[in-house]
């Protein structure tokens, strides 16, 4: 629950340092003096936005505190602990507000974003404010107000996620969708190229062996001549040859050597000379031996070579890579396939996701049905003990699988009617403004009491309200106060009267500036106080009786 709340410099509050305690506070003051100046201070540090308007004139910036206890908030334990925020049995949410505009959060003395504040804000404090029930008018919010009654945020988690992959994958099926005219056109292309290449049939590093062979049969002629040339001057001439010469020359080589061993290594040189030309001819002897010239051969293999160059030319690649190329169509032929089963998988992926939501949803919207009927009843008496003996207030659940949204497949109607022999119609054509008043502040009491947010703010929601009525009202929000604290911002003494505590707003002028304060009243003062509110500015002693006797 709120324990403190500290304002400095906020608007026209200098300062303030309010203790609440458990049960019903109530908040009265005169026309004018900020009665919601605290809800509103307590709101910055809720995360609410807020702009350099907010500081005090004169002052350098507005710093607002709020102190909670966490004693049976599991919630906010829990979500300080996940975020490691310093968990302890109490809280401090802390907001500053420079001249300049700029904003800075803290919990428990950690800087933190805005949102985290907004976070850790929904699970301690709850506010209903006096066109609240005008937001009832809209079937978002009769939505909201079910579900938070029925406490289906797992439901709706579980919803929202089915919801979210639906989305998902029916992204992904447009996307393939989008692009298959020109996917398709694109296979019967790669297809066509694939099946050609494939004809001819080019493996990796051929092109290279053919382009060799080609030119060796090509200079055919030359290869023979200059073989047997070669092979006449190291071997085969008659008169002289490289294999006679060297022949003689080892001879006086070796006969030179006898006579000074300094001329070993050229004999030794000279016998290995002789070696290698004799090996040479060797090698020369049998390259002709194997040598053929194929004409069929190469003509094959031009033929080849020719096709192979022809097509790298269309496919705009060098020979010597067609065969990679031819790979790689083949791989973006595959994946082409792949896409054209991925598709179809999807589709069925589409059906899956939509089927499991409308599962989700159908469940959601049977829970909304069963919590709705248990709402029509608590809602009808309410608003029985409210001065509208024979209204009748309903809901209406219609699931509709062909709406699809975060929030499930729903269509929700809050019907009322409030005269007998009238037919039950939808809130917005049928309350007035005063019976609006009514219906919307028994569903927030009612709606209060199962949500687990331990202090609530009820900021002028009696507006509209009166006599008798107004009394049912302040016993509702003193009973709401006996399990959560709730905090009231009221101008009716019958509403007032009811809390377990008080607090009174004044506004002053000092020095020439404006300054609000807020002070807790004892029970003599809380008499005059209700006296003020139920006579005016003239107070009797007939006022004083009927305000002690709210009291009592």
């Amino acid at each position: 629950m709120l324990c403190q709340l500290s304002i400095n410099n906020f608007a026209i509050v200098r300062f303030l340092e309010l203790d609440f305690s458990p049960g019903m506070t109530s908040i009265t003051g005169e026309t004018g003096a900020g009665k919601s100046i605290a809800i509103d201070a307590l709101g910055l540090c809720l995360g609410n936005r807020a702009d350099a308007s907010s500081v005090r004139p004169g002052a350098s910036k507005t710093e607002v505190s709020a102190r909670f206890s966490l004693h049976d908030v599991p919630l906010a334990k829990r979500w300080l602990e996940d975020n490691d925020l310093e968990l302890d049995d109490e809280c401090i949410l802390r907001r500053t507000i420079g001249s300049d505009g700029r904003s800075r959060a803290y919990i428990n003395g950690n800087p933190v974003p805005l949102t985290q504040l907004k976070l850790l804000g929904q699970l301690l404090v709850g506010i209903h404010g006096q066109h609240a029930h005008h937001a009832m008018l809209k079937s978002e919010h009769q939505l909201t107000l079910l579900d938070s009654y029925a406490n289906h945020r797992l439901l709706i988690d579980t919803v929202t996620a089915s919801y979210q992959r639906c989305k998902q994958i029916e992204a992904e099926l447009k996307q393939l969708e989008a692009s298959q005219h020109e996917r398709i056109a694109r296979k019967q292309l790669v297809q066509y190229q694939v099946e050609e290449l494939d004809e001819f049939d080019l493996k990796v590093g051929e092109f290279e062996e053919i382009e060799q062979e080609h030119k060796r049969l090509a200079n055919g002629t030359e290869l023979v001549d200059s073989c047997q040339a070669s092979l006449y001057l190291l071997t085969d001439g008659e008169e002289s040859n490289i294999e006679s010469l060297l022949n003689k020359v080892v001879s006086l080589a070796e006969n030179l050597q006898s006579y000074d061993p300094a001329l070993t290594n050229v004999s030794t040189m000279l016998n290995e000379a002789l070696i290698q030309v004799q090996e040479s001819a060797g090698e020369l002897q049998h390259y002709l031996s194997k040598l053929e010239l194929d004409p069929a051969y190469f003509a094959y293999l031009e033929e080849r070579l020719s096709k192979a160059m022809q097509l790298a030319r269309k496919h705009h690649v060098s020979p010597d890579k067609l065969a990679e190329h031819h790979l790689a169509l083949k791989a973006e032929l595959t994946t082409l396939d792949d896409d054209e089963t991925k598709l179809e998988e999807i589709q069925l992926q589409v059906e899956a996701s939509k089927s499991a939501y409308l599962a989700n949803a159908q469940k959601l919207s049977q829970s909304r049905a069963r919590y709705a009927k248990e709402l029509d009843k608590l809602v009808t008496q309410s608003i029985h003990e409210l001065n509208m003996p024979k209204g009748k207030f309903t809901i209406e659940v219609n699931f509709n699988p062909e709406i699809m949204s975060v929030n499930g497949s729903d269509n929700i109607e809050f019907m009322v009617t409030t005269n007998p022999g009238q037919p039950l119609q939808p809130i917005s054509r049928v309350a007035s403004g005063g019976e609006l008043s009514r219906i919307g502040l028994g569903i927030q009491v009612i709606t209060a009491k199962k949500v687990a947010t331990p202090t609530l703010i009820f900021d002028e929601v009696d507006v509209g309200i009166s006599g008798p009525t107004a009394a049912v009202v302040g016993r509702m929000l003193r009973s709401l106060g006996e399990s959560t604290q709730v905090l009231c911002v009221t101008h009716l003494p019958q509403v007032a009267g009811n809390g377990h505590q008080h607090m009174f707003v004044n506004k002053f002028n000092k020095a020439g500036s404006t300054e609000t304060t807020m002070t807790p009243l004892d029970k003599e003062q809380r008499i005059q106080e209700l006296a003020r509110l139920l006579g005016g500015d003239t107070i009797t002693s007939n006022t004083l009786a009927n305000a002690r006797e709210l009291l009592q």
